[in-house]
């Protein structure tokens, strides 16, 4: 586990840039930002204890040794782009019909029901379970 050792607060600036602060320590943040808690449940467990500000969100892992705190609106803005720039999951596509020919070559289709066989002359499995009932 490595060391925190910088303390990161990203916040946006009135011409609408994000304006990063780094600190070797917590103090300064304490010294603006009420401490409300302590962060007990990160899956980093390099931040657990870190503590949690009244205003930011955080603390968020960053690289090997920074704690990330943000603005709930640079948080908002990020997780947005974010999101937008994930790529969308491509569907599979379904398989092309496949029936059986007059030669013996497979060619079914699939339809909602299940597989409908075109061409077949003859009883399938189903239809002679369904006889026997």
């Amino acid at each position: 586990m490595a060391k925190k050792d910088t303390f990161r607060i990203v916040t946006r600036g009135s011409d609408g840039s994000l304006l990063i602060r780094d600190y070797p320590t917590c103090d300064p943040i304490a010294q603006v930002h009420l401490q409300v808690g302590t962060d007990d449940c990160s899956t980093d467990l390099a931040i657990r204890g870190m503590p949690v500000f009244r205003g930011l969100i955080g603390p968020i892992p960053e690289g090997k040794n920074i704690v990330r705190y943000e603005s709930p609106e640079v948080f908002e803005t990020l997780t947005k782009e974010w999101i937008n720039k994930t790529p969308k999951r491509r569907r599979r596509r379904t398989a092309k019909s496949e029936a059986v020919s007059a030669d013996g070559a497979t060619n079914a289709s699939v339809s909602g029901d299940g597989i409908a066989a075109q061409g077949i002359a003859g009883n399938s499995v189903v239809d002679t379970e369904l006889s026997m009932n």
